[in-house]
């Protein structure tokens, strides 16, 4: 399936560093190192009791390692895949328990709630009848369906071809460090990076990903890089926020914080706010946030104030306080703390990142000079832009989103 282990990867990262020895300064032509392409699988439906499959030409289909079979789909109609204890219902034709694999006779032949993507499905048992379906895909076509879902389709081709590199990076990353031990690499939404299959791609996404082939962001002492997990956001307002101070990752220079300035100002949500939000509804969404999570703010009382415990060193919050009326203090990364005020809003307000300033009022809380759109962490998309339409190269955008990391082509 092409696939292969970190060790590989971090050999093949090594032999790139000595076949493209340039930053980004000179960039990297896209050629072939191995003829080796990764294997990725993303999670399309999860905990399903039923999808609909429909087919253009006859797929290829096998129960765990078990013989191959023709399966025949009616040109005109979706049929419906179910489970139950016993097996698996196509239609009217019923097979044993097991992974069940549904390989396309041609790319895109095969549709999942009428939608096509590239490789093949696996279908996983996750209980006596409930599923989940998981797209097996080389990531040079699972990229094309990432792009055009993750940009605007008139934004610049060097963006494009920035957020390529950034988006392959990631995806690599995700699936050698947290795919081995579970059955799929990436989900294919905002957990991960929003993923639309064939019918999502243009023309503009695959010129992208076809033209940064291979090509993906490493960090460390020539001869010894590594590749590192390239997150990116919408828009960082101004100020980005480390990986550390985000999620608690290891600190990692090219995930670090930095002072961009209001390169990203043309997205509409450089500036937001003021939003505001009654103490008692801020106090329920934190508890029922940490339920969820199994996080000690479950016990929280109503909040009588928010206040900043941490900014970063370009003054950019990243640790907030909430006291209820009880005087207990609960300390609450940015981001935790973006997640749990967005929790069940209802029709009620949401904030769009964390960077903000709370003022504390005797029944409300008000959050004012609110910057950016997403957790601001590595790459911004509306600076790429920006920088896309000054002349500035896809190369130096996405490695300049990364302090000290320089491109190299794994295969």
């Amino acid at each position: 399936m092409g696939r292969f282990n970190a060790l590989v990867l971090v050999l093949l990262l090594l032999l790139a560093a000595v076949l493209l020895p340039g930053g980004c300064d000179q960039g990297v032509e896209p050629s072939h190192v191995t003829p080796t392409t990764p294997i990725v699988r993303v999670l399309l439906l999860e905990n399903c009791r039923q999808a609909q499959f429909s087919a253009t030409e006859s797929p290829l289909i096998r129960i765990g390692a078990g013989p191959v079979h023709t399966l025949n789909f009616p040109s005109t109609a979706s049929v419906p895949v179910v489970l139950d204890t016993t097996g698996w219902t196509i239609g009217t034709l019923r097979l044993p328990r097991g992974v069940l694999t549904i390989n396309p006779t041609t790319e895109g032949s095969v549709r999942v709630n009428n939608l096509p993507y590239r490789g093949h499905y696996q279908l996983m048992p996750v209980g006596n009848d409930q599923f989940d379906v998981v797209n097996e895909v080389d990531i040079e076509g699972y990229l094309k369906g990432v792009l055009a879902r993750e940009l605007f389709s008139s934004w610049h081709e060097e963006t494009y071809r920035a957020q390529a590199i950034v988006s392959r990076t990631y995806a690599l990353y995700e699936s050698r460090m947290n795919g081995p031990g579970r059955e799929f690499d990436l989900y294919c939404d905002q957990r991960s990076q929003v993923y639309g299959g064939l019918s999502a791609e243009t023309a503009k996404s695959r010129d992208a990903v076809d033209a940064t082939h291979g090509i993906v962001l490493a960090y460390g002492p020539p001869g010894q890089e590594r590749i590192f997990k390239a997150y990116f956001s919408s828009c960082c307002g101004g100020i980005t926020q480390s990986a550390a101070d985000a999620f608690g990752d290891p600190a990692t220079p090219p995930l670090s914080e930095q002072l961009i300035g209001p390169r990203c100002n043309a997205s509409p949500h450089f500036n937001w706010g003021p939003v505001v939000i009654a103490k008692t509804e801020l106090g329920r969404r934190v508890r029922a946030w940490a339920v969820e999570h199994n996080r000690p703010e479950r016990t929280i009382g109503d909040v009588d104030r928010l206040d900043i415990q941490f900014q970063n060193r370009f003054g950019r919050p990243v640790r907030f306080v909430l006291t209820d009326t009880h005087g207990v203090r609960f300390s609450m990364s940015g981001e935790d703390f973006r997640q749990a005020f967005n929790t069940q809003p209802g029709a009620g307000p949401t904030i769009f990142s964390s960077f903000f300033k709370p003022v504390n009022e005797p029944t409300d809380i008000r959050l004012i000079d609110g910057h950016g759109f997403g957790h601001g962490v590595g790459f911004c998309q509306w600076c790429a832009e920006a920088e896309a339409w000054q002349g500035i190269r896809h190369e130096i955008i996405a490695t300049s989103a990364y302090p000290g990391s320089r491109l190299v082509r794994p295969y």
